[in-house]
């Protein structure tokens, strides 16, 4: 259901010409990113931006509570992330301005480019497939932009791609820049969440090093051949990611980046069992093999959560919206995160890494949903209007909050701030000043015109 704009018809886009807005200047740029995108649309008012002095049907049940910060109070439900709110910038009140339509698709293409959706979101909705012209991932610019990693892929995902095929959601791919630049995909496992494999190739007990070569023999021959027959980009891009496995399970340089069962038992138990647990853990590993951009999509539980919360199972909280963040996703959330955030620092990666906590949207803040029709626990709709996101690390300066909303957590209270300024403050805390690029016929383009760093975040 699409969020209400009417609160924002007096607000402009304060947000776009960055050039011309003046920034802090940038300390030594973060090396890598670490992008953990809350699949289904997190509750802000829940997590990060409660209204205790709401009416009820606002604020619901949690209540806040203190943290390691004196002036930032966050969920009861979240107790060790609140031992690391010292690191966190919490930034409230990012709007799509009424330029999207309250659909996933839309969400996730403009959290993830930092550019609007165009008609097309609006006319097929979560019917919309990525399409080659689409703009491209915040972590295929930074990787098309930063000097090649010998040994590693330069932009990562993992544990899955949103949302099963034909359903998958536009705006996690390097779309206009070239299926070149596309992330590498590793994929996790609920029943295995210590297992992580490429899956165009992994390699199995019955394959030793000794047998690469003749395995690669093969397939170089048959992709040869494909190549002759079918000159298609899919091909092409499957025989690229294809070689990026082989170089990875042949390289015992790289390969144990991603055997995470080599961990501590006691790091394992800190980051929790779960496969978003492990995720995360993983993004940790590959921060220190190098990679200069790790999105981990939040693993959705299609079982007891989807049933649960009416959802697909993850954030998509359209019923039963208080039991399910209490008992299934935050604690989860809570654990991995704030091992995340504990780990960083005490290996003395978290000034050098910046991470950044997202979702597609926001939940409606004043309970109940259309969908429950009345039955069982409340739920909370989509809500495009406003939304949290969480930095840390990679030269923010923790322990703020960034922007205000208003006294039901609805709609920006001051200057409002756009996925394209979230993005924006990405690329500069990663050193991309530059965003020029050229299309396929040889023409210049500006890969994100919108938007401008938000200074006031950085240390």
């Amino acid at each position: 259901m699409v969020a209400s704009t009417l609160g924002l018809a007096g607000l402009s886009y304060g947000n776009s010409g960055g050039g011309s807005v003046p920034i802090t200047p940038r300390r030594t740029p973060a090396k890598s990113t670490i992008l953990f995108f809350l699949c289904g649309g997190s509750s802000h008012i829940d997590m990060w931006d409660m209204k205790p002095e709401a009416p009820q049907e606002y604020r619901g049940e949690f209540r806040p509570m203190r943290t390691s910060a004196s002036e930032v109070r966050i969920c009861e439900h979240l107790p060790m992330t609140a031992k690391q709110a010292h690191h966190l910038a919490l930034v409230h009140g990012v709007t799509d301005f009424g330029r999207a339509t309250g659909d996933h698709h839309a969400g996730y293409y403009y959290n993830l480019t930092g550019h609007a959706p165009d008609d097309t979101f609006r006319q097929q909705g979560n019917d919309r497939r990525p399409y080659p012209t689409d703009w491209p991932h915040m972590g295929c610019v930074i990787g098309s932009k930063r000097p090649a990693h010998q040994k590693m892929p330069q932009v990562i995902t993992l544990p899955f791609k949103p949302s099963k095929a034909p359903y998958t959601r536009p705006g996690q791919f390097a779309g206009r820049l070239g299926m070149e630049f596309d992330p590498f995909f590793v994929a996790g496992s609920r029943e295995q969440p210590l297992r992580f494999t490429a899956p165009t190739l992994s390699l199995d007990a019955s394959i030793t090093t000794g047998r690469m070569g003749d395995r690669r023999s093969l397939l170089d021959a048959v992709n040869a051949a494909r190549r002759e027959l079918d000159h298609e980009a899919v091909v092409n891009n499957y025989v690229r990611q294809q070689e990026k496995a082989f170089s990875l399970l042949a390289s015992s340089e790289t390969a144990g980046a991603f055997d995470i069962a080599t961990e501590k038992p006691a790091t394992l138990e800190r980051y929790g069992k779960t496969i978003n647990g492990t995720g995360l853990l993983m993004a940790r590993r590959l921060v220190e093999a190098g990679v200069p951009f790790i999105t981990v999509f939040w693993a959705e539980d299609d079982e007891a959560v989807a049933k649960k919360c009416l959802s697909g199972g993850g954030w998509d909280t359209h019923g039963n919206n208080f039991n399910c963040l209490k008992e299934n996703l935050l604690p989860e959330f809570d654990r991995g995160f704030s091992a995340l955030v504990e780990d960083l620092q005490q290996r003395g990666l978290l000034d050098s890494t910046l991470l950044l906590v997202t979702s597609e949207m926001g939940r409606k803040p004043k309970i109940g949903d259309p969908r429950t029709r009345g039955k069982g626990e409340p739920g909370r709709d989509h809500w495009t209007a406003c939304m949290s996101v969480v930095m840390a690390g990679g030269g923010i300066r923790g322990g703020q909050i960034f922007g205000k909303t208003d006294a039901r957590a609805e709609y920006p209270a001051d200057t409002p701030i756009g996925p394209e300024d979230i993005t924006k403050t990405v690329y500069h805390a990663m050193g991309i000043d530059n965003l020029d690029a050229v299309d396929f016929q040889g023409r210049p383009y500006n890969l994100l015109e919108e938007g401008r760093p938000l200074a006031g975040l950085l240390g």
